[in-house]
């Protein structure tokens, strides 16, 4: 019976051995002079990256500084114009809900693609003439970069051509002031508008309104120091077009001990029922 075990190969008289050498594949382009060792190549090609990575280092810093400052303004630039945009506050008539100087933050996506209510704290551009003329803003040499950093979000719009104020008459509401008790009535209910200021008694300036399609009726918080819808009645009636609405004051974001979302009272004007 054959055995199965493998013939051991007898040695050659050269002295070579019988195993067969394997050759290392070549590179496809490699010529004799190139061909060479693997640790030789990537030797070489570590070398190459090295000397090419070895450039000066305060350009390099300088190129990563100037990309992220660049996608900064690009990114602010985007909130400022879809979803956020900065405003201050440089008057006293919504004391004690905003205060001089306060910035805020305003989300542009009210009244549209969202539903705007009652309530809601709003910042408006000035179309119906409210406010005196802008002054002449003093030009310095840096005047431009300002106006570049508001342009782009960075800043707080300081043009002083826009007005913030709390919405409270919808389109077809039917506002007065007031009933026997000296609240004011929506669509024949009363509110009790706890967010007024505290520190004075409002005095009653008495009106009776119905807003029209497309248009609010707004009041400042702090009601006895506050130009509002009252005081402008003879200019359109007092409203606010929708349309002129840059969008709803979502929080206060300076100065920091004064940070926090802004409240639009759901329950001062829960039961008050729709307009007909």
């Amino acid at each position: 019976m054959p055995e199965n075990h493998a013939r051991k190969p007898e040695p050659r008289h050269d002295g070579a051995s019988e195993t067969p050498t394997v050759p290392v594949p070549s590179v496809p382009g490699d010529t004799p002079e190139t061909a060479g060792p693997v640790h030789r190549r990537h030797r070489t090609a570590s070398k190459a990256a090295a000397a090419k990575s070895g450039g000066n280092p305060v350009l390099g810093w300088l190129r990563e500084i100037a990309t992220v400052v660049v996608i900064a303004v690009v990114l602010s630039f985007l909130i400022k114009t879809f979803l956020f945009r900065a405003f201050f506050i440089p008057s006293e008539s919504m004391v004690n809900t905003l205060d001089v100087d306060d910035r805020i933050f305003v989300n542009l996506l009210v009244p549209e693609p969202f539903a705007l209510s009652r309530g809601d704290v709003v910042v408006f551009r000035d179309t119906k003439g409210w406010l005196p003329p802008a002054p002449a803003k003093a030009q310095g040499p840096f005047t431009w970069v300002q106006d570049g950093l508001t342009f782009v979000g960075l800043l707080p719009d300081n043009s002083e051509q826009h007005l913030v104020k709390r919405v409270i008459g919808l389109p077809g509401d039917h506002v007065v002031c007031c009933d026997a008790g000296g609240k004011l009535t929506i669509n024949g209910t009363a509110i009790d508008e706890t967010y007024i200021n505290p520190a004075e008694v409002p005095q009653i300036r008495n009106f009776d309104v119905t807003v029209p399609e497309g248009k609010v009726w707004v009041m400042g918080d702090n009601r006895n120091h506050s130009a509002d819808s009252r005081a402008h009645m003879e200019t359109d009636g007092g409203f606010i077009n929708l349309k002129d609405l840059e969008g709803k004051a979502a929080v206060i974001a300076w100065p920091l001990n004064r940070i926090k979302t802004l409240d639009n009272y759901p329950d001062v004007f829960r039961s008050v029922p729709a307009a007909h």
